[in-house]
This record gives structure tokens, C-alpha cells and sequence, in this order.
């Protein structure tokens, strides 16, 4: 239904996977709703072992990763450096209500494209989303 209502506006991402990690279901589908409208095809994991699962998958692959840092079973960047060492061309967007300047460098220097803080506009991600796209 999302790529039927993205093709009656005209937008054309058939293309673009976007996996979205998150623990709080709310979020993942507020973002899965959000993308799914702009034309994106949306997985969703809801801790960090199903989004290596995901992430790791040969069926389809991923374009761009919205990555929560924290999740039930992991706290801090382990699940960024994995995909990173996976598939280091993806951009991996993190996403965090509990940023610090620390945090942000630190994501930044293991390869994430963008920290941003929850909570945030949901008309951000798409663009967003783009620029990492385009990178």
C-alpha cells in the first residue's frame, strides 16, 4: 500500500530499503509508517541480535540503517560496529535520547553517517535518509 500511495505522488524509492532498529514498537512503526508513505520498503528489528540478522540477510539487503543505541541487548555502539565491519558502505543513521558530545564523536569516528536525538520531527527522516543515500 505505501509504494501504491509513493507512485501516486510521483516518488520513485522501489529501490530503497531502509531497516529500521528500535525497541519501542511505537517508534518503529511511526517510522516504518513515515518511510512506507515516502515510497522506502521497511524492515524492522526490534534488538540488536535481529538487526544483525536483518542487516546480514542476502534476500534483499539494505540501503540505510536507523539504528536506536539503546536496545534490550545492547547498550553502547557494538551493534554499529558490527555493521560496520559487514557492510561498511551502508550508512547507519544512530538515533539516541541519551546523546553526549563523547557519544557523537565516538559513533562518528566507528562510521555512523549521523547521531540524532530522540525524540525528533519525523519530517526530518526522509531527508535525511536522502543525504545518506546519496553519500
Amino acid at each position: 500500500m505505501h509504494r501504491q500511495i509513493a507512485e501516486a505522488c510521483g516518488i520513485d524509492r522501489t529501490a530503497s530499503r531502509v531497516l529500521v532498529v528500535d525497541d519501542e514498537s511505537l517508534v518503529r512503526w511511526s517510522l516504518a509508517e513515515t518511510l512506507g508513505a515516502s515510497g522506502y520498503e521497511v524492515t524492522e528489528a526490534r534488538d540488536g541480535a535481529s538487526a544483525i540478522r536483518a542487516f546480514a540477510s542476502p534476500r534483499g539487503g539494505t540501503d540505510v540503517v536507523l539504528l536506536d543505541l539503546r536496545l534490550p541487548d545492547s547498550g553502547d555502539l557494538r551493534v554499529l560496529t558490527a555493521m560496520r565491519q559487514l557492510s561498511p558502505e551502508v550508512p547507519v543513521i544512530v538515533m539516541t535520547a541519551f546523546g553526549t558530545p563523547d557519544l557523537l564523536n565516538e559513533a562518528l569516528r566507528l562510521g555512523a553517517f549521523a547521531v540524532i536525538d530522540k525524540p525528533f520531527d519525523m519530517s526530518a527522516i526522509s531527508p535525511l535518509i536522502e543525504r545518506a543515500l546519496a553519500s
